[in-house]
């Protein structure tokens, strides 16, 4: 768990396993609450896309690790060259279970402008496995 929780707080250095991501920074800090700005690579034609979470960390008694991530879109200006996604709702769940840690990662996000259909739906697919299978990695490397 401690090595998971790291790699997550570690915000800039995340884009070396979330999916299409070029760049992330955290805009603020704190307590539970978290800020943080990501870019996102795009194939061409489709303008590459930015975001900004609320992200609250929440811990239960069993030892669960909740992360509630919520989209707030006009937390900073538009930047000049991006399309600002403009919905983000979801979580991660990070579980102990016995020597293990269970993570489940969902995630509903209104990508802003025009997007075709060939691109939106292989994101659907791609980005979730792509960004969990990055993390597990990671998190696996002694």
């Amino acid at each position: 768990m401690p090595r998971l929780l790291a790699l997550q707080d570690d915000v800039s250095a995340a884009c070396a396993w979330i999916h299409a991501c070029s760049e992330q920074k955290l805009l603020k800090h704190d307590g539970d609450l978290s800020w943080a700005y990501s870019r996102f690579h795009t194939p061409w034609p489709v303008q590459p896309r930015d975001s900004i979470l609320q992200v609250t960390t929440t811990q239960d008694a069993d030892g669960r690790v909740t992360r509630t991530l919520h989209g707030v879109a006009d937390y900073l200006p538009q930047q000049q060259g991006f399309v600002r996604v403009s919905k983000v709702e979801g979580f991660w769940s990070l579980t102990p279970r016995e020597g293990e840690i269970e993570v489940i990662y969902e995630v509903h996000s209104e990508p802003g402008g025009s997007v075709p259909a060939w691109l939106a739906n292989s994101f659907v697919v791609d980005a979730p496995f792509n960004t969990l299978q990055g993390l597990r990695q990671l998190a696996e490397q002694p």
